[in-house]
């Protein structure tokens, strides 16, 4: 697995005071490097037995697309509530200053089903958690998470009930 630290940029201060935020743009200008992240991302993914990839946008689908394509299976978007058409499942959880509810497509998701979650960043765990929740809850199996980052200081890894892996540790 490649050092990806140097394809981080860290911006203080964005986007409110105190936050140190972890930017994935000179990853996604190195094609090589993006490549070679999600092939890391999909020898992870080979040894979990899944029927599709979930991710939440906008940065899970950066990560998510490439490597549902990598491996051969589908992708199902998770978005913002009222911004997928026809039926969804929803799932609604607390974030820092307040709720958000996130949904998938109803008719992508199946009693039985499994499913990696893909995302850019782990940090608190909220979102990842919620859609373990919604998935769940419809009888589909969350086999494992695959993020690029993991903000070790904020234990978001603690709230998943899913194996977890990050191809990047670093506090927060």
């Amino acid at each position: 697995m490649k050092n990806y630290e140097s394809k981080i940029r860290v911006v203080e201060d964005f986007p409110k005071p105190g936050i140190s935020f972890k930017d994935i743009s000179p990853l996604l200008l190195d094609a090589k490097a993006f490549d070679e992240a999600i092939e890391d991302m999909a020898e992870i993914a080979k040894k979990m037995d899944c029927d599709f990839v979930a991710g939440p946008e906008a940065r899970g689908f950066v990560f998510g697309v490439p490597l549902a394509s990598k491996i051969g299976k589908g992708f199902v978007m998770a978005r913002k509530k009222g911004k997928l058409p026809g039926k969804t499942i929803s799932k609604t959880y607390d974030i820092e200053y307040g709720s958000d509810t996130i949904e998938v497509p109803e008719f992508a998701v199946k009693p039985g089903s499994r499913v990696i979650l893909v995302d850019d960043l782990l940090a608190t765990g909220g979102t990842l958690a919620a859609l373990i929740d919604l998935f769940e809850a419809v009888g589909a199996k969350v086999v494992g998470i695959i993020t690029f980052i993991e903000l070790t200081d904020l234990k978001g890894r603690d709230v998943l009930r899913a194996p977890f892996y990050s191809l990047v540790k670093c506090p927060h």
